[in-house]
């Protein structure tokens, strides 16, 4: 059941809980726990695809709902499904500007995935780490939740022609990658159409703006200068000062 109060609190994952591309360190689900027993909600949303969030949680929090491909994907009881994806037409504009700057992929679709990048690109080793999913042609995807380009001759100017097609953008520029999503598609976007809409929220990205922008509580984990002036609160992305603030958290008293 999904309930919308203060006692709910919203992780990312990857340089929020996660700093290695695989696991959540102990001590960061000892505290997200104490957190639980204490009555939050918790709710996990991420750029990964829900395929790719399940094998980093390794059936810690299984009822916990997760938010997936920056909003695209939502999972609830164990059910995933898709509430946003790229129209074809939008699809297809996308892809010529792929082709125009010679771009690798990595494609979700709802579950299975397609991907044109190299071979060695440190994406792939965040990708279908449970052996959950298939690798299938672009074409064979039954839709396209979100596109993540991994190389191109021109990633600025790529970033700039999908925001001018309307997409949300995020141009992850420590990584050279751009991730588009369709239309406005951010993880508030889905947190809100699940009905929450007052919440604590951790985030460490340009993704997480406007997640951490409407928090009643906010946690900036490392120092993206995107976020400056954004979050309440800034931590090191570090286990132990991570486990520390959501322990914080935990014991807080709500304030009415």
């Amino acid at each position: 059941m999904i309930t919308s109060s203060a006692r709910t609190t919203v992780f990312d994952i990857d340089g929020t809980l996660c700093f290695d591309g695989r696991t959540i360190d102990s001590r960061i689900l000892a505290a997200i726990e104490v957190c639980e027993r204490a009555g939050h909600q918790v709710v996990f949303a991420s750029a990964r695809p829900v395929r790719d969030i399940l094998p980093v949680l390794d059936g810690a929090f299984p009822d916990a709902p997760l938010i997936g491909g920056n909003g695209s994907l939502v999972s609830l009881d164990g059910q995933v499904r898709a509430r946003a994806a790229f129209a074809p037409g939008e699809l297809g504009r996308l892809l010529v500007e792929v082709e125009r700057f010679r771009a690798g992929y990595l494609a979700d679709g709802p579950w299975d995935y397609a991907y044109t990048g190299p071979a060695d690109h440190p994406i792939r080793s965040r990708v279908d780490q449970g052996n959950l999913a298939r690798r299938v042609e672009l074409a064979d995807l039954p839709a396209v939740v979100k596109f993540l380009v991994v190389e191109a001759t021109d990633l600025p100017a790529l970033a700039e022609a999908g925001r001018t097609l309307g997409m949300s953008v995020n141009h992850h520029l420590d990584e050279g990658i751009i991730d588009f999503a369709p239309g406005t598609t951010t993880k508030w976007e889905a947190l809100t159409s699940l009905g929450i809409q007052e919440y604590n929220a951790f985030g460490n990205d340009i993704n997480d703006l406007d997640l951490l922008r409407n928090a009643r509580h906010s946690v900036r984990v490392g120092a993206h200068p995107g976020l400056e002036g954004i979050a309440g609160v800034t931590v090191a992305p570090d286990p132990e000062a991570v486990a520390a603030e959501i322990s914080r958290l935990a014991t807080a008293v709500p304030v009415v």
